[in-house]
């Protein structure tokens, strides 16, 4: 699924500029929205999950030691832009029958 690979990407990238500020990402906080559509792709995931409901479609990825201590110590991902997108490509595929 292309939605995955993209979530997966971004979720990579949020890593990595953790790692490039001298963090050790250790957690993942994510909303209802966020896990079901990231669900199989979060087993993988060398993090903690939390389930947190105010959320929603977002994900908060964290170094737990700075949480709340440091603005920098997280990066917030979102897959509501990719669910939108790909509800605007099924009705453009839908208009060219």
């Amino acid at each position: 699924m292309q939605g995955v690979d993209e979530i997966r990407d971004i979720l990579g990238r949020a890593i990595e500029e953790l790692h490039g500020e001298g963090l050790e990402p250790d957690i993942l906080l994510v909303g209802p929205g966020f896990l079901e559509y990231a669900a199989g792709m979060l087993r993988d995931c060398r993090l903690r999950i939390y389930k947190i409901e105010e959320l929603g479609y977002d994900a908060v990825v964290a170094d737990s030691k700075y949480l709340g201590q440091m603005k920098r110590a997280s990066r917030r991902i979102s897959v509501e832009p990719l669910l939108k997108e790909s509800e605007m490509w099924e009705e453009l595929k839908k208009l060219e029958v």
